[in-house]
């Protein structure tokens, strides 16, 4: 904001009010409120004072009375500066307006009314409403001599700025208020091919590329409209050649004194450069993409029979407690990876806080083990006692399993590293009002009152000393997002450093109807049709894998590493299903679907596509080659059992076409 340079006498309150002691009375009151005031004891005063600067009039209606001394006083307000409005506090006489008041009012322009008598806070607010609108009307003069010193410069520098003009390395040209070329510099006539005398009094959109020129035009209009002093914007040029050139056309224009426009200026900057390195940096990002969408395929593929060796070890029943818990363990961990990769290729939405979830029936326990088995590193480390407290009987969410655990497992991280060394951590839940509450304790440092309230803030750190153990401080921001994404809360309490935090997360149960959907889900999988399944993978070990875990499940399998295998065995062995990987050498996927889809009655197989390649792209290319299903490796079992039994309701990294 501009500070105007204004003088003491300029900001002065000048009192006329020669009758009895309003004038006395006025400044009195006036210095209690911090206001200097000057009382004049008659016009002729007032006119001197006013001559030598200030802020507002105080008046008395009896001091203009006659029309004369109204007229005097008028004419030397008018003789102010263009910019002056003096603004003028006329005190008056009680009941209704005299000739007068009236004629002071149409004659001195500026003027507020204060009827007497006048109550001390309204005398003070509009002697200060007047004063302050005298110091804008003092910015707005220091507006006008900037304006006018630039102006006068701009006049002064012209002979300079022509020789800018002729040696600039960019094109730069005048234009006159009708839109035309008045000069042009060498380098103008370089970028656009044209000779001077070719571009002098032409328009200026002569030279812009017609798919361009509509807009242009529009933005010219405006600035010779004077609704606008300026633009910038990124055009194309037309050649004298009849190329296209992009360019950084900026326009803007010049003034006098009254404010008509005298010429305008045309820059034109030829970034033809640039954007071919804009295009580069596009190019890269696409590679990139490209990149990160192989990386994810290629680390799909061996992870693939991992799961599926893990799931055969769960559908065979594994007898021993051990085995058993390490599956556990190593089915959890793959999960955490499959999830890693399918964020490779989402980093631009998680960055901007789009984070999908991806939901199903699973029983809190099992988050609640997979969080403390992600923290127990940490928690052991630290010598902490860990109890877990959960109910008996089975509590099932509707929700992210992995997204949850590493709410849980943020909090845990937290108690671990915010609690002295041997120190105790408990974590419980229970089901209380149609809502399942975990409750995570420590007898760590605490949290200081005043911090309760921004602790889930993002970037938030508590400064709580020597067990601060870095990080960014978005663990919390993050749980927060979670659990308000799954309809829940979260909420920090603490009675302050020293005395141990808890963090008690709220979490809504599932409907007993989405309940009984999951029991006649799972019962009719144990009552399904079997079915014929075809597998082909030029993996291997993918192939061999998925194919057990298929017979497991009860389906007749057969497995083959070729497509044009697929096509060979397809008449005699009449599958069902047909599990198919897209990237293979010789006959690709897609080309396998297509055939399947032309060969005399198959049109019933229902064709299901496992594959690493799992972008919204690939997805739409399996649908346009008659792919039923899109499944990413490694295959979710659920999933494969929902294919078999037919229903569409399938779960998981699945596109059903």
């Amino acid at each position: 904001m501009t500070v105007a340079q204004v003088e003491p006498r300029e900001r002065r309150l000048l009192i006329l009010a020669p009758v009895g002691r309003d004038a006395e009375l006025a400044r009195a009151v006036l210095r209690e409120a911090s206001i200097e005031a000057v009382i004049c004891p008659d016009l002729g005063a007032l006119a001197r004072e006013i001559a030598q600067g200030a802020g507002a009039l105080l008046v008395s209606e009896e001091a203009i009375a006659s029309e004369d001394d109204c007229g005097f006083l008028a004419r030397q307000i008018e003789r102010q500066a263009p910019w002056s409005d003096l603004p003028v506090v006329l005190m008056t006489h009680p009941g209704a307006d005299s000739t007068a008041v009236g004629r002071a009012v149409r004659a001195l322009g500026n003027v507020t009314l204060l009827e007497r008598p006048v109550r001390v806070t309204s005398l003070g607010s509009s002697v200060r409403t007047a004063l302050r609108a005298r110091e804008k009307q003092y910015v707005a003069r220091e507006h006008l001599v900037e304006m006018a010193r630039a102006a006068r410069a701009l006049q002064a520098s012209e002979a300079r700025l022509r020789a800018l003009f002729a040696t600039a390395a960019v094109g730069i040209a005048e234009v006159t208020a009708d839109g035309h070329f008045a000069f042009v510099n060498e380098a103008l006539c370089r970028i656009t091919g044209f000779e001077r005398d070719a571009l002098l009094f032409s328009p200026v959109v002569s030279i812009i590329h017609p798919d361009e020129k509509a807009e242009l035009r529009r933005l010219i209009d405006e600035l010779l409209a004077g609704r606008s002093d300026s633009f910038s914007t990124e055009k194309r040029l037309t050649r004298r050649d009849g190329s296209a050139c992009w360019t950084q056309f900026t326009a803007a224009i010049a003034r006098d004194d009254s404010g008509r426009m005298v010429r305008g200026v045309v820059v034109v900057q030829d970034i033809a450069e640039r954007k071919a390195a804009e295009e580069g940096l596009r190019d890269a990002d696409r590679r990139k993409d490209e990149f990160l969408a192989t990386l994810a395929h290629e680390l799909r593929n061996p992870l693939a029979p991992i799961r599926s060796s893990l799931h055969i070890f769960r559908l065979a029943g594994v007898q021993d407690a051990a085995t058993q818990r390490v599956c556990e363990m190593m089915e959890r961990q793959v999960n955490y990876m499959v999830r890693i990769v399918d964020d490779l290729l989402e980093v631009s939405r998680i960055s901007r806080g789009k984070i999908e979830l991806r939901r199903e029936l699973v029983e809190l326990t099992a988050v609640l083990r997979s969080a403390v088995d992600t923290s127990r590193p940490l928690i052991d480390a630290a010598r902490h006692q860990l109890t877990v407290d959960v109910p008996r009987e089975g509590v099932w969410l509707d929700a992210d399993p992995v997204r949850l655990a590493q709410v849980f497992a943020n909090l845990l991280n937290n108690a671990a590293k915010y609690t002295p060394a041997g120190g105790r951590v408990a974590l419980s839940a229970r089901t209380e009002g149609g809502q399942a509450v975990v409750s995570l304790k420590d007898t760590g440092e605490g949290i200081p009152p005043e911090m309760l309230a921004s602790v889930f803030n993002l970037f938030t750190q508590l400064e709580t000393g020597k067990r601060a153990q870095g990080g960014l401080g978005i663990g919390l921001t993050l749980a927060r997002t979670l659990v308000e994404m799954h309809g829940g809360t979260i909420e920090a309490f603490s009675r302050g450093r020293g005395e141990g935090s808890e963090f008690v997360v709220r979490l809504p149960l599932p409907s007993a109807e989405r309940l009984r959907q999951r029991a006649d889900a799972v019962e009719s999988y144990g009552v399904r049709t079997l079915k014929r399944v075809l597998v082909v993978d030029d993996n291997a070990d993918a192939a061999e894998s998925i194919g057990m875990v298929l017979q497991l499940l009860g389906a007749e399998v057969k497995v083959v590493n070729a497509g044009t295998e697929a096509l060979d065995c397809l008449a005699g062995y009449k599958p069902d299903v047909v599990l198919l990987d897209l990237g293979m050498p010789g006959m690709s996927g897609y080309e396998v679907a297509r055939r399947i889809r032309e060969t005399p009655g198959a049109g019933g197989v229902t064709i299901v596509a496992l594959t690493g390649w799992g972008q919204r792209e690939d997805r739409n290319r399996t649908s346009d080659a008659g792919f039923d299903h899109h499944l990413v490796k490694p295959a979710n079992v659920e999933a494969l059992e929902m294919i078999l039994a037919g229903d569409s309701g399938v779960p998981g990294n699945v596109t059903r076409h």
